[in-house]
């Protein structure tokens, strides 16, 4: 028997497949968005990166109306993203302006959207900023606007009358540098996914709606502090 169901917006990344994985181990029925598929997953969304922003909200929004058939989700987390630098001097930087706003914002407000038509009551919404961009970020300028938006839309998804579902929570994490393949130092990628199912499971347990959740790894432990 499911213990729920949950969406993993990014469920192919080192982060996305760590946290579907995790709650298909713990019961959870999955369904996964990404531009490919993951074989744990229970389904797939296939996001095609050729579309608009508009285009891809309207085709996953019908997919998972078609997948879910009426069915809620305990949590809605959308972990898609990815990096790239650059000044305002820099030769690729509205180019890379523009990947990151698709890849960060796109991703977030597609995922807050599906969260007002099947995220439960008392659900949990997960967005991914960055430690960096709650400050300036001169070397890394379109990244740090894109991660400064999903910080905006989370204060305000936190609020009275953002559309979420009653008694809801918008949690945004801000990873300083996390366990991918190249990088086995930092913070572990199941640190945050037994964080994820501590608070979908314990809304006791859950930090403030809206808030940026700092996660340092030092000396081997791993904290989380609201900014």
């Amino acid at each position: 028997m499911s213990s729920g169901k949950v969406i993993v917006y990014g469920g192919k990344g080192a982060l996305g497949s760590a946290i579907l994985e995790f709650f298909k181990k713990n019961g959870y029925t999955v369904l996964n968005i990404d531009l490919s598929a993951n074989d744990h997953a229970d389904s797939n969304i296939l996001v095609d990166a050729s579309k608009n922003w508009v285009e891809q909200e309207q085709s996953i929004l019908e997919q998972a109306a078609s997948s879910l058939q009426g069915a809620q989700v305990d949590g809605v987390f959308c972990v898609a993203g990815g990096w790239a630098g650059g000044s305002a001097s820099s030769k690729d930087f509205v180019k890379n302006a523009d990947l990151m706003i698709k890849q960060s914002v796109w991703s977030s407000a597609i995922a807050a959207k599906l969260a007002t038509t099947h995220l439960k009551p008392g659900g949990l919404l997960q967005l991914t900023g960055a430690a960096a961009a709650t400050g300036p970020t001169p070397s890394m300028i379109g990244y740090g606007m894109a991660k400064a938006a999903v910080h905006h839309l989370t204060a305000s998804l936190a609020e009275k009358d953002s559309g979420l579902p009653e008694n809801s929570s918008v949690l945004t994490i801000l990873p300083v540098t996390l366990d991918t393949e190249m990088n086995r130092n930092w913070t572990p990628l199941s640190f945050i996914s037994e964080n994820l199912l501590k608070w979908t499971t314990e809304s006791s347990s859950r930090p403030s709606s809206g808030a940026l959740l700092k996660i340092v790894t030092a000396n081997g432990e791993s904290t989380i502090t609201p900014q």
